[in-house]
């Protein structure tokens, strides 16, 4: 089975930046498509960012200009460099794999999530 681990979360006051790092591994499962998502208290998970095995990425408008999506050579680690931290970023930030760039997250795999808390 894949694994999917996050890290790097914590705290941060508002105008900070934060780096989260996600890890995907797993026999006889390839990775394509890999994107970050977040839980706030009290409200569903909603896209933060994803990036296709070809390189092309797409960002929630409430973070464009202020989050970069990224991956290694290998293509089973991506990264989320999270810059003028604001507030309403606080959530649990949960990582997704999937098995191909032409299906939804809803068929990937997740991690257990990390915790980002911007104080205001």
């Amino acid at each position: 089975q894949v694994q999917v681990v996050e890290s790097g979360g914590g705290l941060v006051q508002p105008g900070g930046s934060l780096r989260l790092s996600c890890a995907a591994s797993g026999r006889s499962f390839s990775i394509y498509t890999m994107g970050w998502y977040r839980q706030a208290p009290e409200k569903q998970r909603e896209l933060v960012a994803f990036i296709t095995s070809g390189g092309n990425t797409i960002y929630a408008d409430s973070v464009k200009g202020r989050f970069t999506i990224s991956r290694d050579s290998a293509k089973n680690r991506v990264y989320l460099q999270m810059n003028s931290l604001k507030p309403e970023d606080t959530a649990i930030y949960y990582c997704n794999a999937r098995p191909s760039d032409y299906l939804g997250a809803e068929f990937g795999s997740w991690g257990q999530g990390t915790q980002v808390t911007v104080s205001s």
